[in-house]
């Protein structure tokens, strides 16, 4: 499994009515955290696009548990709990600074060839960063 973990401090424009950060905001979140998970094995998405691959989400889930509010500072973590193969698996914990768990989400990307828009399995070039992580 590989594993990373990234801080997001809430901002005032990312809360609802409430005060609570506006659920749709956590798919930014979970963004970030992928994207900091990435940087970790070694590869960047722009890396992966450079190569003609592209990387559409086609599965997100989130199980709400407690709200963040703004200002507060959460850290997302990211998980990868197996080798992609034509599609990657990320997993998500969110925790506010006391350590509570806010929620968790499950997101799946599928491996597309950019030219074509056709699903494809992960190329060697990006599984072998994968690899010496997990």
């Amino acid at each position: 499994m590989i594993e990373n973990s990234t801080e997001i401090r809430v901002r005032y424009g990312e809360t609802d009515q409430m005060g609570y950060v506006y659920y749709g905001n956590y798919a930014l979140y979970y963004e970030v955290g992928r994207v900091e998970l990435m940087r970790k094995v070694g590869i960047s998405y722009r890396e992966i696009e450079a190569m003609g691959i592209g990387l559409p989400v086609v599965s997100f889930e989130i199980k709400y548990i407690k709200p963040a509010k703004y200002d507060d500072l959460i850290k997302v973590r990211t998980l990868v709990p197996k080798l992609p193969d034509t599609k990657i698996h990320f997993d998500y914990e969110c925790y506010n600074e006391k350590g509570e768990l806010l929620n968790t989400g499950k997101v799946i990307l599928v491996f597309i060839n950019l030219s074509t828009g056709k699903p494809m399995r992960c190329p060697e070039e990006v599984s072998h960063y994968f690899n010496r992580h997990l």
